[in-house]
C-alpha cells in the first residue's frame, strides 16, 4: 500500500511539474505571444484576452487608411502588451511591443535582460542606430530589441553615425522588446 501511495505521489509531482513547464501563458516565439498566434485576427482578440482588459485606439491620417493600435492590460490595471494591425482585408497583428518583464523568449530574454545575453542567445545580423536608440535585429528572427542610447558610453549617446555591435556595453539594458509579423 505505501508502495502504490508513493508511487502516486510521485506521478502527480511529475505531473505538476510538467504542467509548469509546459506554460506558455509569457511565452515569445516566432509565432506566438503568449495564447496570441500570428493568424489571429483582430476581431479574436476580445476572444483571447477574455481575462484581460483591452483598448482600442483608432486613428485616421489618410482617408482610406487607418492605423489601430490595441493596448492589452491585466485586470489589475497591469499593461502588457501593445499590438498594431496590419493593413490586410482581414486585419491580424502587425506588430507587437512587450509591457511586461513576464514575457520572455524561448531562449529566456525579456525586457529585464542585457546585451551581453542577447549576445550570448542570439546572432546579430545586424543594428540600427535612430536618434535615441540602437534597434538591434537578431538573424533569422522577427525579433527586435531596442537599447536607450542612454546606455551607450558618453561618447556614443549623441553620434549619428551607426553603432556597431562591439561599442554597445554588455551590461546595456533593453529598453523595447518588439516582435514584427509584417
Amino acid at each position: 500500500m505505501k508502495r502504490i501511495f508513493i508511487v502516486f505521489a510521485l506521478g502527480c509531482c511529475l505531473a505538476f511539474i510538467q504542467c509548469g513547464k509546459n506554460d506558455t501563458t509569457f511565452l515569445i516565439t516566432e509565432n506566438s505571444v503568449g495564447s496570441l498566434l500570428k493568424t489571429s485576427t483582430i476581431g479574436t482578440l476580445e476572444t483571447i484576452f477574455v481575462q484581460d482588459s483591452i483598448v482600442k485606439d483608432t486613428s485616421r491620417f489618410k482617408v482610406g487608411t487607418k492605423t489601430e493600435k490595441i493596448k492589452v492590460f491585466e485586470k489589475g490595471g497591469k499593461h502588457l502588451l501593445t499590438l498594431t494591425s496590419n493593413s490586410e482585408s482581414v486585419p491580424t497583428i502587425g506588430n507587437i511591443r512587450i509591457f511586461d518583464s513576464r514575457y520572455t523568449t524561448a531562449k529566456g530574454i525579456g525586457l529585464n535582460s542585457t546585451f551581453k545575453e542577447i549576445q550570448n542567445k542570439y546572432t546579430i545580423k545586424k543594428t540600427v542606430t535612430t536618434l535615441n536608440s540602437v534597434v538591434v535585429f537578431p538573424k533569422g528572427s522577427n525579433l527586435y530589441f531596442t537599447i536607450d542610447k542612454e546606455e551607450l558610453p558618453s561618447n556614443l549617446r549623441y553620434t549619428t553615425s551607426n553603432i556597431e555591435t562591439v561599442q554597445i556595453p554588455d551590461n546595456a539594458k533593453i529598453k523595447y522588446l518588439m516582435l514584427g509579423w509584417d
